[in-house]
């Protein structure tokens, strides 16, 4: 059983990762001073629905495989 934690830690940890680099962006030599609303709303709705599919797929699988 520890090796099944052991995977999904790595799992959650490269996730993470991901996320974190893709959150970071590219950088350009001139700050922009526009920030488009409806994109970060978009962006925290996708992480959010990401968020809500691992909550559901673990509780389902803890939950089958007791």
């Amino acid at each position: 059983m520890s090796s099944v934690r052991a995977q999904t830690m790595l799992l959650v940890t490269f996730f993470l990762s991901c996320l974190l680099l893709l959150a970071q962006g590219q950088t350009t030599a001139t700050p922009s001073r526009h920030v488009d609303g409806n994109a970060i709303d978009q962006g925290i709705a996708y992480a959010l629905m990401l968020v809500a599919l691992f909550v559901t797929y673990f509780l389902h699988y803890y939950n089958c495989t007791y």
